[in-house]
């Protein structure tokens, strides 16, 4: 064969190869006919999102989409949301579609907000009803692994702990569900993952008993530094339970009763609650808001301290103690000019 009928093969292999990628690009390769859905979660890359497409039947090789959205220049730069993608879909249009929100409602969860909070922010930015989000959350299911044991029916903010605090987009009207498989999605992508179930597993705690640690020392402390002592201090009581059988934070009486206070009374400390640990031993029943990654952090790598008590300031520092008899002068000189009647109803 000569050179130039060899060249000449060659040339009509690559042009048929080239057509036959372009086809695959431009026309429907939807192995799901029907379309799907497919949901980003916050700080997604494309090879997730190119993952989680496969899994949804969306589309056949992530390999391929992954070229495409680096093309299109999507490439690390995914919104977060719930995206329908029509059957037949091209990885061109399925970028398209996902080149801007799901929704066009911005929502921001801050750190540390309480699930009653967020039905009240969906309902003032329009997503939808804070009654139908809030019943959402305690009746219906959601099939999730790290939710098979979580009693969410039984708990006050039902899965209270678990929606993650993120900024989001979602449309008007939208289905509570959606709004919180969005959240549970998040959830699932930077907490349940094999490097944080490992620091779980080495801890001795539940995920769930992660969970309302963090919640607790989400809602007491603002520094990373004191994260860390606060869940130190927190897990030394956990340790000696025959010298301190109850954790008594503010904090969870506050959630209980559905209040913010600068100091709780000892008439709060007496409410009858699963939630109050000055009355019940051990952990709360439930968390009592939704944790950052830092708080989650602190209770799977706290510091090593000899502490037992602390209490806040009035500009929010915190003072800890070895002994009750130092946290009592404390508590003296810090609290001498509060004031226990400022009660805030959380909404």
């Amino acid at each position: 064969m000569s050179k130039r009928k060899k060249m000449t093969i060659i040339a009509i292999a690559a042009l048929t190869a080239l057509f036959l990628l372009l086809g695959v690009l431009t026309s429907g390769i939807t192995a799901n006919r029907d379309g799907g859905e497919v949901t980003v979660s916050s700080g997604d890359g494309s090879i997730i999102v190119a993952d989680k497409l496969k899994e949804e039947g969306l589309i056949q090789s992530p390999f391929l989409f992954r070229i495409v959205a680096e093309v299109e220049g999507r490439n690390g730069n995914w919104y977060p949301g719930s995206y329908k993608i029509p059957g037949g879909s091209s990885f061109f249009e399925i970028c398209k579609i996902m080149s801007k929100p799901a929704g066009d409602i911005r929502v921001t969860f801050p750190e540390g907000i309480q699930v009653r909070e967020m039905g009240t922010i969906l309902e003032d930015a329009g997503v939808c009803k804070k009654s139908e989000f809030l019943k959402a959350c305690k009746t219906h299911s959601f099939s999730y692994e790290f939710l098979k044991k979580v009693p969410a029916s039984k708990r006050i903010g039902g899965l209270e702990g678990y929606l993650f605090p993120d900024t989001y987009y979602f449309t008007k009207d939208e289905d509570p569900d959606n709004i919180i498989n969005t959240m549970l999605d998040h959830f699932q992508q930077t907490v349940y993952t094999p490097e944080i179930l490992a620091k779980v597993k080495k801890s001795k705690y539940t995920l769930d008993q992660v969970i309302i640690l963090a919640s607790m020392v989400e809602s007491e402390a603002a520094t990373t530094e004191d994260r860390k002592t606060v869940a130190g201090v927190f897990l030394n009581r956990l340790h000696h339970p025959d010298k301190f059988p109850k954790l008594e934070s503010c904090v969870t009486v506050e959630y209980a009763k559905g209040i913010k206070k600068d100091i709780i009374s000892l008439a709060d400390t007496k409410y009858n609650s699963k939630y109050n640990t000055y009355k019940y031993p051990g952990l709360p029943y439930g968390p009592i808001c939704c944790p950052s990654m830092e708080s989650i952090n602190a209770v799977l790598t706290p510091t090593n301290n000899s502490y037992y008590y602390f209490q806040s300031d009035s500009k929010g520092r915190l003072h800890f103690a070895r002994t009750w008899q130092e946290h009592a002068k404390i508590q003296k000189k810090l609290q001498s000019n509060w004031k226990t009647t400022k009660t805030r109803k959380v909404k």
